[in-house]
């Protein structure tokens, strides 16, 4: 007898990678202090190097950090990291340094939720089947939006960029979930809470038809910058249906398979090196 199985479930769309989030902050020294020193992360080595922008390796996804601000996204960026016991120890570390900044952190039901200093949240989370084989990396970031807006985010991505999507509840709450790459998810929670004004922050994605959605696009009226023959940007979500109705602001960073940076292999240091304790051959991480 033949074996069936849920090729559905295998689809990844036409989102294919989830890069990086942009976030303004206004000192480079904090943010290595946060993102290089505590949480444990990798500043990249050959690109933005000097005092004017910082690329975060993580795995391979980046947060981009160029000078000013500063940005809050609005929601939580998820992370996938293989020791959260060696974070915490970092986190607690910390705390002198980051003092007098929004800096805090917490253990929640198995994961470690941090804030940054400037108010930005991560939730961080030991590898799981649910994230693919990611050991480290950034599997979703979660947007919070407001009521009534899930299904028709739903709608914009599946039938404008082509990427499966679904509205599920998450811990009460009605959320559009959206694939924007292997084990990677774009989560737009509602809330009735309030909703803080969209301050430009971005994310960037990947994309298999880099045509067909720029069209629909286009002609909505929703590309506010045509960056390059391999990117395009636009901020405002709306449903398909309703196109004149704005759901959600958060600017995307188009790029397209061919674009130069697609699949950049990123340096990954590991965290647990130390001076006093060096292991030869073990600088890289490995997970």
């Amino acid at each position: 007898m033949t074996k069936t199985f849920d090729r559905a479930a295998q689809a990844v769309g036409n989102i294919v990678a989830l890069e990086h989030v942009n976030v303004k902050i206004p000192s480079q020294v904090t943010s290595t202090a946060f993102y290089v020193v505590a949480m444990g992360f990798t500043r990249d080595p050959y690109l933005m190097v000097g005092l004017e922008n910082m690329w975060i390796n993580i795995g391979q996804q980046q947060i981009h950090e160029p000078t000013g601000g500063p940005d809050v996204l609005r929601g939580v960026i998820g992370i996938v990291m293989n020791d959260l016991e060696a974070l915490q120890a970092r986190l607690a570390e910390a705390k002198a340094p980051l003092a007098d900044t929004k800096f805090s952190y917490a253990v929640e039901n198995g994961h470690v939720n941090v804030t940054c200093p400037w108010g930005n949240k991560f939730r961080c989370h030991l590898p799981d089947p649910q994230y693919g084989d990611m050991t480290l990396g950034m599997p979703y970031v979660e947007f919070t939006v407001p009521r009534g807006t899930a299904p028709g985010i739903a709608k914009f991505y599946e039938r404008v960029m082509g990427a499966p999507a679904r509205v599920d509840t998450i811990r009460g709450e009605k959320a559009a979930r959206t694939r924007v790459g292997r084990g990677q998810e774009f989560i737009f929670r509602e809330t009735t809470e309030p909703i803080p004004a969209y301050d430009g922050h971005h994310v960037a994605i990947y994309i298999s038809d880099f045509a067909t959605p720029h069209r629909w696009l286009v002609e909505h009226d929703l590309v506010w910058q045509e960056s390059d023959p391999y990117q395009y940007r636009f901020t405002k979500i709306v449903d398909p249906d309703k196109p004149g109705e704005v759901l959600f602001e958060i600017e995307h960073e188009v790029r397209s398979l061919t674009h130069p940076m697609y699949l950049r292999p990123l340096i990954n240091r590991n965290p647990a090196q130390r001076q006093r304790t060096y292991v030869r051959g073990r600088d890289a991480f490995v997970g």
